[in-house]
């Protein structure tokens, strides 16, 4: 294998797991700083088990990184640029697939709340 076809394959499994809503959301609350499993299961509204398994695919591809602390696991971004290529990838969105004004709403809206780190929903 070429090298350049084990980097278009390390790039598309990071696509694949990145094409996953609450993974994206989990990025999104990881961005400026750790957290343990509960506080991301509120923030994104889902399952404690459903988002151990979606860091165990994020950890799989070493985009997050865990810290134990007695009981408690944390976890952060292994490269905290990965929130901010998300966010410009909004842009992208907006431009060249926001077909409705109210998709390009919802994109503007999650833009802004994304850049503003102490925005009580993320």
């Amino acid at each position: 294998m070429s090298s350049k076809e084990r980097a278009v394959r390390e790039l598309a499994a990071v696509l694949h797991v990145l094409g996953h809503a609450q993974r994206v959301r989990i990025i999104e609350e990881l961005r400026d700083g750790e957290h343990d499993v509960n506080f991301l299961a509120e923030a994104i509204g889902c399952s404690h088990a459903r988002v151990s398994q979606h860091l165990a695919k994020l950890r799989g591809l070493r985009l997050v990184r865990m810290r134990r602390e007695g009981r408690h696991v944390f976890y952060r971004l292994a490269n905290p640029t990965l929130a901010s290529w998300l966010l410009d990838g909004l842009d992208f969105v907006e431009s060249e697939f926001a077909e409705t004004e109210q998709i390009r709403d919802s994109v503007r809206e999650a833009r802004e709340s994304w850049r503003a780190p102490d925005s009580p929903n993320g």
